[in-house]
C-alpha cells in the first residue's frame, strides 16, 4: 500500500504558544536557553515541559524517567492552548517512552506541529502511524543548528510562511541516480528507522514514497548493516525516490555505500540535499507529497508543509 499523505497541522503566527519538551536525551540549560531565545525572537510564547531539564538517576543518557518524558509530550499535545511541540534534543530514549503515550486521547485533539530530528525519528514514525499527522524533520531547540542562518531561516519559513520553503536544495546537493519521482516524504535518521522495524509504531514500508535518509557518527559497516536490514525486511520495496542528507562525522565512503545498497532500486537519488546532523540543516516535512528532481538535485513540496 503506497505511503499516504498525512494531515498537515496549521502554520504558526506570532503570539502562538509553543511547548519545548525532552522526549529523549538530557539537555544542557545554556543550550536550551539559547534555543528558546531564538523561538521567542520569532514572536512565539515558549513554555517548557515540567521535566525538560531532568536527568534519569540510573541512566544518565535519559532526560528523566520514561513516564515523565511521556507525560510532558502528552501534556503539550493535549493542551489546546499550545500550537506546536518542539523537541529539545535527540540522543536516545524516544523508543522507551512511545508506548506510554495515550494515543487514543492524542487522536482526539487537532493536529499541531511536532518538530525535531535524530532520535525524534521514532516519534515521527509513531505520529504518522498512530495519528496520521505530518511532522517536521527539523533542528532541535538545544542544538547549535538554530545558530546557523540557513537552518533558522528554513525552520522559521516552514513554520510561519511555508509557501516560501517548498523547494529544498543545498550547494552540496548532487545527482546520484538521475530521474524525477513523486511521492510522500517519509524517513529520517537511518539508525532509528532500522531500530523501529517490527515495533507497533513502525510503517510496513515506504512503497511509493520519497525516502528521506541521514545519520551521524556511524562507521560505514554499521550503515551498511542498517540498509541491508531494511532491504532484507522489504521495507525499501517500491520507494519512488531517495533524498539523502548529511552523514556528519560518519566514516568516509558513504556515497559509494549508498550507491551499492540503494542504487539497485533504480529510482532517482540525490546526495547531500542539506538536512541532517551537520552544522546547517534544512527543515523537511514528513508526510507531505513532493517531487524529487534528481537531475536538478531538488526536492519540491507539492503543497506547503503546513496548512
Amino acid at each position: 500500500m503506497p505511503v499516504p499523505e498525512l494531515e498537515r497541522p496549521q502554520r504558526l503566527k506570532p503570539g502562538d504558544r509553543v511547548a519545548v519538551v525532552s522526549p529523549s536525551g538530557p539537555v544542557r540549560k545554556d543550550r536550551l536557553d539559547a534555543g528558546c531565545a531564538v523561538l521567542r525572537s520569532w514572536g512565539l510564547d515558549v513554555v517548557l515541559g515540567a521535566h525538560v531539564l531532568d536527568v534519569e538517576d540510573r541512566f544518565e543518557y535519559l532526560a528523566g524517567t520514561d513516564a515523565d518524558r511521556a507525560s510532558d509530550l502528552q501534556w503539550a499535545w493535549l493542551d489546546p492552548g499550545i500550537s506546536a511541540v518542539f523537541c529539545a534534543r535527540g540522543g536516545y530514549g524516544a523508543h522507551r517512552m512511545v508506548d506510554l503515550l495515550d494515543w487514543s486521547a492524542m487522536a482526539e485533539v487537532r493536529p499541531k506541529v511536532l518538530a525535531g530530528f535524530s532520535d525524534i525519528t521514532a516519534l515521527h514514525e509513531a505520529f504518522a502511524v498512530r495519528l496520521g499527522v505530518a511532522t517536521l524533520h527539523a533542528p532541535t531547540v538545544a542544538s547549535r543548528q538554530l545558530e546557523n542562518e540557513t537552518s533558522a531561516r528554513s525552520l522559521r519559513g516552514t513554520l510561519f510562511d511555508p509557501e516560501t520553503s517548498r523547494v529544498l536544495t543545498s550547494p552540496s546537493a548532487s545527482t546520484l541516480v538521475p530521474g524525477v519521482a513523486s511521492g510522500v516524504t517519509v524517513g529520517g535518521c537511518l539508525a532509528l528507522l532500522a531500530d523501529n522495524l517490527g515495533t507497533p509504531t513502525a510503517r510496513l514500508g515506504v512503497d511509493g514514497g520519497i525516502l528521506i535518509l541521514e545519520d551521524t557518527r556511524e562507521d560505514r559497516y554499521r550503515l551498511d548493516r542498517m540498509l541491508t536490514q531494511l532491504s532484507r525486511a522489504g521495507w525499501l520495496d517500491g520507494a519512488a525516490g531517495i533524498a539523502l542528507g548529511s552523514w556528519f562525522e560518519c566514516e568516509a565512503g558513504v556515497r559509494d555505500l549508498m550507491l551499492d545498497r540503494l542504487g539497485a532500486l533504480g529510482v532517482p537519488m540525490v546526495w547531500e540535499l542539506g538536512f541532517g546532523h551537520g552544522p546547517s540543516s534544512l527543515t523537511v516535512p514528513l508526510g507531505v507529497a513532493a517531487t524529487l528532481d534528481a537531475d536538478a538535485a531538488t526536492l519540491t513540496l507539492d503543497v506547503a508543509a503546513l496548512a
